[in-house]
């Protein structure tokens, strides 16, 4: 079943960079690398080498040899089948929805410092539900104005680690390093720190999304490539910078996972000339960044179910389009439903923001890297079975250049997804854990009931 609707072609290559800049570029990511302590840097590196750069490439090939509306359901789904690829997408819509509840957990957490409100839980909850349908209502008008928010996100975004960054190199000049940055300090660690090291990889994943949004691209041959080089550039650059800066400011381990970007831009900037009104500046920046995070990630996200209940393979109100712009509405509608209930639930439990916030983040995270994984089998397995079809742009070094991307990417998704349900020294993490599993169950009966539906044409 096809989607009928004919969509405009809003989106260039300038786009496609600023929309994967935004999608990307998570300011909450600094605080909790950061709080690892100074081997993080290493960390960067090396996962640059061995997943952000093969990711990126792989990203790339399925971008343009197979521009099709959905993106990683379709990739999934010509290599794999319907009911894969069904599988794919629930995990990559659910993760969304999951993971929206978080960063609006650390968004609320954030304006709550920057106005001097008391953050209790209650207060945190009605403003992270509020920026949840703000963000739905963003996802179901057209892209040709939904688009600006990730647009100037991605530009708020890299003026805001500029800012952290430059502010750390006058904080140094005058001050010690809170953590030493020596070939001791840097070198990898295996310890506790590891369980953050998901987070890092969660960083640099993202360059598939904009490629869910295909059909509205002018050239996605030509822009998905040029796109994905110069995104993960400025991505890498100003991750690490950042980082470097944070760990300038204060001791690692007294680094707040939700309230830690604030703290360091008042102690970088209090002391300047107007600086209260900067660090105010740059933190409505920070919230805004997350905002446009959260759209990012909706947008692309929403359009790939909408295209698996398109075709049958997911339940028929995620299909449900907008007449006038074939926006997802039945998508947006339901990630809505889902982030309340899961602020309103895991609210109920947590002792802080800042477990709020992690439960939450590992518990989409493992659902977040499952499609991935289903991505970078696919695009193996595609070029397998379809090595004739055209690629304007392929992962250099034949099949063996091929086998060798999809096997770093395979090994490191595997590995974060362990660490996030069993952490070295802390143990079994079992309500991520069990939340994973009765979120694939429920995915699973919902792609029966599709297929049933399918089967006796209801």
């Amino acid at each position: 079943m096809s989607n009928p609707i004919e969509r405009p072609k809003t989106l260039r290559q300038r786009d496609a960079v600023l929309f994967t800049v935004s999608a990307i570029l998570l300011p909450e990511t600094i605080a909790s690398v950061a709080s690892t302590g100074a081997s993080s840097i290493s960390w960067w590196f090396l996962l640059a080498l061995f997943f952000m750069v093969p990711v990126a490439m792989i990203s790339s090939e399925l971008g343009c040899a197979y521009p099709e509306q959905g993106g990683v359901y379709a990739w999934v789904r010509d290599a794999f089948g319907g009911r894969w690829a069904s599988r794919v997408t629930w995990c990559y819509w659910s993760n969304v929805s999951l993971w929206l509840a978080s960063i609006y957990v650390i968004f609320a957490g954030i304006a709550s410092q920057l106005f001097a409100i008391e953050p209790t839980l209650k207060l945190q909850l009605s403003i992270a539900i509020g920026i949840t349908w703000l963000t739905v209502l963003t996802n179901i008008v057209t892209l040709e104005f939904g688009k600006w928010v990730p647009n100037v996100g991605g530009m708020v975004k890299a003026l805001l680690f500029l800012g952290i960054i430059l502010g750390a190199a006058n904080y140094v000049s005058e001050n010690e390093m809170a953590n030493p940055l020596n070939p001791q300090s840097l070198a990898p660690e295996l310890n506790e720190s590891l369980k953050y090291l998901p987070v890092i990889v969660y960083g640099m994943l993202g360059f598939e999304l904009v490629c869910a949004s295909s059909d509205e691209m002018k050239n996605p041959q030509r822009d998905v490539p040029r796109a994905t080089l110069y995104s993960g550039l400025i991505v890498f650059v100003l991750y690490v910078g950042a980082t470097v800066a944070m760990l300038a400011a204060q001791p690692a381990e007294q680094i707040n996972l939700v309230e830690g970007l604030v703290d360091t831009l008042r102690l970088f900037f209090a002391d300047f000339t107007f600086g209260s009104l900067l660090v105010m500046a740059l933190g409505l920046g920070t919230l805004f960044a997350l905002f446009s995070s959260g759209v990012c990630w909706a947008l692309g996200s929403n359009r790939a179910a909408a295209e698996a209940a398109c075709e049958g393979e997911l339940p028929g109100w995620f299909a449900t389009e907008t007449r006038a712009a074939g926006t997802p509405i039945g998508a947006a509608l339901m990630m809505g439903l889902i982030t309340t209930g899961a602020l309103l639930i895991y609210g109920l439990t947590a002792g802080s923001n800042e477990d709020l916030f992690w439960v939450l983040f590992a518990f989409s995270s493992v659902l977040f890297f499952l499609p991935y994984l289903g991505m970078v089998l696919a695009f193996f397995r595609l070029r397998l079975q379809d090595a004739e079809h055209p690629r304007p742009y392929s992962v250099p070094g034949g099949q063996i250049g091929a086998l060798v991307a999809a096997g770093c990417c395979v090994v490191v998704l595997a590995t974060a997804i362990v660490l996030l349900m069993y952490t070295p020294g802390t143990g079994t993490n079992w309500s991520v854990i069990i939340g994973v599993l009765c979120s694939l169950i429920v995915g699973e009966v919902l792609i029966r009931i599709a297929e049933r539906n399918r089967q006796f044409g209801t």
